[in-house]
């Protein structure tokens, strides 16, 4: 385990409410093709795919590659997470609401409340 610790989110918070605006407004486009666009006319299914695409190669990055690699990798989950969220119709509003509400729950506690399937 590393004890770089993960600092200050306020730089991170931007650049996503970039990104969320920008996926929005190629969402909302005027028919100029885009690779969010692609993405976002296939699907939430293929969308899906993606991100545990993206997952799986943050994971291998993770393991086995450096910093740079690590935080280009989860550069791209976090793009294809918010592609598949507009894809789906589920905000970032209510992405945040369900984070609140985890808010001052242990990890385990909130997992071991969760409905089995």
């Amino acid at each position: 385990m590393s004890d770089t610790p993960l600092g200050n989110a306020h730089g991170l918070m931007d650049m996503l409410g970039y990104l969320a605006m920008t996926i929005d407004a190629r969402a909302d486009g005027d028919g100029e093709r885009s690779y969010t666009m692609s993405l976002l006319e296939k699907g939430p299914l293929h969308c899906g795919k993606k991100i545990a695409e993206e997952g799986a190669e943050l994971a291998l990055a993770l393991a086995a590659q450096g910093e740079t690699e690590s935080a280009a990798e989860a550069a791209d989950l976090l793009y294809h997470i918010l592609v598949g969220l507009r894809s789906k119709g589920v905000s970032l509003d209510q992405v945040s609401a369900a984070l609140k509400a985890r808010q001052g729950l242990s990890g385990l506690d909130e997992k071991a409340a969760r409905p089995q399937s």
